[in-house]
């Protein structure tokens, strides 16, 4: 069959759905059936599945044709991040596969798939498999993997934007780089939703050989219509703190609810999801059976009767985090509501996109604040979406933790040689620059321990046979199958009732605060603890109304970049008055920014403002970046070590996403010592190296990394390590490595992670270079102003004092403020 006529074919069964052939959709079947490989970049709910199932489907029925017989095994891998996708990307295929009169067999291996079932998708395994990139791992760690892979003709990365800007990119990158190397005629393909830097996602996606000439990106022309509405407070206050107009939004929300079908909840942790749900059934007992909640430390059973029960319009709404966040298709959802600012153009684009999933179809999201200045915020997503700027992913480079896993994995599967690995991993986007001397030293580390830890045998994992590294050990290999994956966290504790049901998951710092009889909330549900055994927490069900929230470690996002820059515009606009009144979010904020005025200053983009005031906890010396907490968590460590070097002087660090605070006992002449020279960017490498050595970054940096590359190991079931245990062996190795090996590859990875993904140097570079052409406007006010406040309120936040005194400090400040 020509191309003409296959595509033909689709677009008969397409009009037999009653569904419309984009270009874009076209365009990619026909370059798909001319061997061609490349990125396919379209707004969510336009039909992204279907540009790469349908031809998946095509090419094999020419095959067939041209060959005139039965072709059998694996026939194409489908990559996505999330469990969640997979499921609705198997209902698409066999939908498909139905229609196209086709016998193909789709399945799911992930997390969730029995082993039974594991074992049977390599003896007779599917055309298409779903999987994840640590599944996909694993699958590498059987012995029969290139038996399973032999006959695969193309791979499919959803959602490639999301795992691009993650180490599981990194692992996506090495395990094509092997079944390129032992598959034939291979078509490799991702999906993009929202990213600005696509030329070089597709060089991270393809690698550095490309496969052949025949690649391409496909941009779709289909404009996603998204209405973006903003919930005002009845009453804006002048003296905003993060967190407090939340929960009083929720008379705003209940009406939503009740106006659409279906509504999705976005908060942006864990814990938010559980406040919120909670509060929601406390504020209107009716909706009890009508919502419910959704995020990833539920089980599973719990998370697939909420998926489903949202395919069935039996929901009203669904209080989620980012388990929701991608590409899952829920018909009946009109409206979004997102709880406080997503902190990306993207995320916020990619979370309204979830309601009106389908091609042609408006999209509308809620905003609302968590505070008043995140109104800004709004409009600057608002004027984000308006002008199509989204922003750029950044690639790993030089993961080397992940590459000693993935060493380890095909060592397990049979055994590697030096050589033949060697070229594979060169030719990822990853590890183009690897030098022969660092790729010795990495097996050399993997043999003997390295220089520093050769004397301890648990970290000599491969022995040498004939030339090929294998692992001697099988106990090494079972720990090794138990850790592959480059998502680290705490300790997790399994929930279950004492009758064995599972419920979820929690961290191990949350669940060892508790005695029997306690009670706290989790999934919704009022529980009692009972017991603690190894790694399962025992609960019963609970009448309490009252007791604790569990809370994760991390969760705090960052300004993107893009973002950023949008919301200081935003601020111009505020300032000079230049903008639309009809504008709900900047009318809204008028009143505060006057205040601001009234009390310190307003900059315009030719000033950068630093305050400086006096209260009881000391001397306060407040800077407005306008960078997001990242780029300000180093530009406060920064900044103090400089001033060290001037002045005989200690601070005490807070910062938030609109600037940062140094906080110190002693009164200093701050025009005196402060000028352009402290923001220079001159010997930044070095100053930034000291300052993460003082906050320590570096060291918490290094626990993931340990555990990703294997030098820490969590325990087995049953009999896990404390995490105290873990941070105090992370702690000796990382100033073992300082002490006696600092050209160590782990160690010096720690540092380029920090510095360009926890404090962003680059960005705080081109801020710090702003900075020098701006005017430095010193402010000198009576009292802490509209825009240092939240940050004072922040610092207070990590005092050990309850949430009642915190608040009611904060009130009390607020009073004194507003008189």
């Amino acid at each position: 069959m020509e191309n003409s006529d296959l595509i033909l074919f689709a677009k008969t069964w397409f009009k037999a759905n009653e569904w419309k052939v984009y270009p874009f959709q076209e365009q990619a079947w026909n370059k798909f059936l001319d061997n061609y490989s490349g990125i396919i970049n379209a707004p969510t709910g336009s039909g992204k599945t279907y540009s790469l199932l349908i031809p998946v489907l095509l090419e094999y029925l020419q095959r067939k044709e041209i060959q005139k017989e039965e072709i059998t095994g694996l026939q194409c891998i489908w990559i996505a991040p999330i469990r969640a996708l997979t499921k609705e990307i198997k209902l698409a295929a066999e939908r498909a596969i139905d229609g196209f009169g086709m016998d193909w067999r789709v399945e799911i291996r992930s997390g969730d798939t029995s082993a039974n079932d594991r074992k049977k998708q390599f003896e007779d395994p599917p055309q298409i498999l779903i999987t994840t990139p640590e599944s996909l791992h694993i699958i590498l760690c059987n012995k029969n993997y290139k038996h399973l892979l032999k006959n695969l003709k193309s791979i499919v990365v959803d959602e490639w934007h999301e795992l691009m800007g993650s180490k599981r990119g990194v692992q996506v990158e090495l395990a094509l780089s092997r079944i390129k190397n032992i598959t034939t005629n291979l078509r490799l393909w991702g999906i993009s939703a929202t990213i600005a830097n696509l030329d070089q996602a597709l060089d991270v996606l393809l690698g550095v050989d490309k496969i052949n000439d025949n690649h391409i990106i496909i941009k779709a022309n289909v404009q996603k219509e998204i209405e973006i509405k903003s919930l005002i407070p009845d009453k804006m206050d002048n003296f905003p703190w993060a967190g407090h107009l939340g929960i009083k939004m929720l008379d705003h929300i209940l009406p939503i609810i009740y106006e659409h079908t279906t509504t999705l909840i976005f908060t942006n942790t864990r814990s938010q999801c559980e406040i919120w749900y909670q509060k929601i059934l406390a504020q209107d007992p009716e909706l009890s059976g009508l919502i419910a909640m959704h995020h990833g430390s539920m089980s599973r059973e719990l998370r697939e009767w909420v998926e489903e029960n949202l395919h069935k319009e039996k929901l009203k709404a669904v209080v989620c985090t980012s388990s929701l966040d991608l590409g899952v298709d829920f018909r009946p959802v009109e409206a979004i509501i997102q709880i406080g600012s997503p902190k990306g153009v993207a995320r916020f684009q990619q979370r309204a996109g979830r309601s009106g999933h389908r091609p042609g179809e408006k999209s509308k999201i809620f905003f609302a604040p968590t505070h008043a200045l995140e109104l800004m915020e709004a409009a600057a997503l608002r004027y984000s979406i308006e002008n199509n700027i989204v922003e750029e992913r950044i690639p790993y480079i030089r993961s080397f933790d992940v590459l000693i896993q993935y060493l380890v994995t095909l060592a397990v599967s049979g055994g590697f040689t030096s050589e033949e690995i060697f070229k594979e991993v060169k030719s990822t986007f990853c590890y183009h620059s690897i030098t022969k001397n660092e790729w010795d030293w990495i097996l050399n580390f993997l043999v003997n321990g390295g220089s520093s830890l050769q004397a301890y045998d648990e970290y000599q994992k491969l022995g040498i046979i004939n030339g090929v590294y294998k692992i001697l050990n099988k106990r090494v290999a079972t720990i090794h199958k138990m850790s592959i994956g480059t998502i680290v966290g705490s300790v997790s504790i399994t929930l279950k009732y004492v009758s064995g049901k599972r419920i979820g998951t929690v961290e191990e710092y949350f669940i060892s605060q508790f005695n029997p009889g306690d009670h706290f909330w989790f999934a919704g549900r009022p529980l009692e603890f009972v017991r603690l055994k190894g790694l399962e927490a025992q609960v019963r069900k609970s009448k309490k109304k009252t007791g604790k929230i569990p809370s994760w470690q991390g969760g705090r996002m960052s300004l993107s970049s893009n973002l950023a820059e949008a919301l200081r515009d935003q601020y111009v606009k505020l300032k000079t008055g230049n903008y639309d009144k009809d504008d709900p979010e900047l009318s809204t904020l008028a009143e505060l920014f006057a205040k601001q005025s009234e009390i310190s200053h307003v900059p315009d983009r030719h000033e950068f403002l630093i305050e400086y005031f006096e209260t009881d906890d000391g001397y306060h010396l407040v800077f407005f970046p306008f960078e997001g907490r990242y780029v300000h968590e180093g530009l406060a460590a920064l900044i103090a070590r400089r001033l060290s070097f001037i002045l005989p002087i200690s601070f005490s660090i807070a910062m938030n996403d609109y600037g940062f605070e140094l906080l110190s006992d002693q009164k200093i002449d701050v025009e005196k010592y402060i000028d352009k020279s402290i923001f220079s960017t001159q010997n930044l490498f070095e100053d930034i190296q000291a300052s993460i050595n003082a906050i320590e970054l570096a060291r918490r940096k290094f626990r993931d990394i340990a555990k990703i590359s294997g030098l820490l190991f969590e325990g087995f079931p049953g009999k896990t390590k404390k995490e105290r245990h873990l941070q105090t062996t992370s702690h000796l190795l990382f100033d073992v490595f300082r002490e006696y090996e600092d050209d160590n590859l782990l160690f010096q990875q720690t540092f380029e992670e920090v510095r360009t993904f926890q404090l962003e140097e680059d960005r705080m570079r081109k801020a710090l270079k702003r900075i020098e052409h701006q005017n430095l406007v010193f402010s000198y006010p009576n009292r802490p102003t509209p825009f240092a406040f939240p940050i004072i309120v922040d610092s207070l936040s990590r005092d050990k004092l309850t949430s009642e005194t915190l608040e009611d400090r904060i009130r009390k400040m607020t009073i004194a403020l507003e008189k």
